[in-house]
């Protein structure tokens, strides 16, 4: 009587060890199957070896290694990309500026200055406007000045007014000068119709010679 009063027991018993058994067999099974991330893409930009072990273990994702790998094939470091990882993991936030940087880059702005770019967040939506006004010739200590001021969300000139400038002969200590004193663009405005003035109308002033110091 005994024996049949157990027996549905164990055989419950015996099926949730079954259950139980397969569970873990799943799990084990799923872990072996978890993606890993690809870091090929990072060999292949011709990262040294010691450099994608350090990003291994900052945990990048497969889609910052696609912009880690577009910023360094534009020829950015292999110590500027570990460092833009390290600055976006401080902030909780992906790294996503590669293409950003690289165009930078194409534009002729140093490592130095898209660092400090980064450093200072600007990095984001304003990277359009900060590569416009390099093709435009704006130089990078320019390029930073506004973006230190953006940065502390300050009043600066905008890249139309920086442009105007540059067109009227301004030179590149003039309008760093402008920039950091934060000129207005009425003041700027100014400045420009009295150099045309000058100039004898034009709308266009080719830069003097340089000033002897």
């Amino acid at each position: 009587m005994a024996s049949r009063l157990t027996s549905p027991f164990r055989l419950g018993a015996a099926r949730a060890a079954l259950f139980l058994g397969l569970a873990v067999l799943l799990c084990v099974s799923g872990c072996k199957k978890a993606p890993k991330e690809d870091d090929t893409a990072l060999d292949q930009a011709g990262m040294w070896f010691n450099s994608v072990e350090e990003l291994r273990v900052l945990n990048v994702s497969n889609a910052e290694i696609t912009e880690l790998t577009k910023a360094r094939q534009a020829g950015l470091s292999d110590q500027a990309c570990i460092e833009l990882v390290k600055l976006s993991r401080q902030r909780t936030q992906p790294f996503t500026d590669g293409q950003n940087i690289a165009d930078l880059l194409n534009a002729g702005s140093s490592e130095q200055t898209v660092l400090e770019l980064a450093r200072l967040n600007q990095l984001g939506l304003w990277a359009g406007q900060a590569v416009a006004l390099r093709l435009a010739a704006i130089p990078d200590k320019v390029i930073l000045a506004v973006a230190r001021r953006r940065s502390a969300g300050l009043p600066v000139l905008s890249g139309v007014k920086l442009g105007e400038l540059k067109n009227a002969g301004t030179s590149d200590a003039m309008m760093l000068e402008m920039v950091e004193k934060g000129m207005s663009e009425k003041e700027v405005d100014y400045y420009i119709a009295q150099r045309v003035r000058a100039a004898g109308g034009h709308g266009f002033v080719h830069q003097g010679a340089a000033r002897r110091r």
